[in-house]
């Protein structure tokens, strides 16, 4: 298993853990539910696409019988993956707390870096599972 894989799978467990202990903490503290955004995104972008993002990398390739079309692709997409989740749930926080406009832009590029990860993995997986164009002889 290459390691951006294996590090996919085992940053999902970690979101899976830290958004379920922040959920108990939230039913909790009725004060803390302002935090449903960042539950939610831990548990959703973190556990969820984390994983399927390990999980797809490592399968997918083997069901086409292929190559993944770019490790390297893979290794960007799990540090801007993880750097664009981590950022929106820590600026998002801090607005909640301290409301002020860096903290909002910081947010939105975030969820950018988030998007482009996004579209890392659309774009590995596609030119990996899809067949090229036969050239004509």
């Amino acid at each position: 298993m290459d390691r951006f894989v294996k590090n996919f799978i085992v940053m999902s467990i970690l979101y899976l853990t830290v958004s379920s202990v922040l959920g108990i903490i939230m039913i909790g503290n009725e004060k803390l539910v302002t935090l449903r955004f960042v539950h939610s995104h831990l548990m959703l972008l973190g556990w969820v696409s984390m994983m399927i993002y390990g999980v797809g990398y490592h399968i997918l390739p083997r069901f086409m019988g292929r190559q993944l079309k770019s490790r390297a692709v893979g290794e960007t997409q799990f540090w801007f993956a993880n750097i664009g989740l981590i950022g929106m749930v820590v600026f998002y926080t801090a607005n909640i707390y301290n409301p002020a406009r860096i903290y909002k832009t910081l947010t939105v590029a975030s969820g950018i870096l988030e998007v482009f990860s996004i579209v890392l993995f659309f774009y590995n997986m596609l030119a990996t599972i899809l067949p090229k164009a036969e050239q004509p002889h």
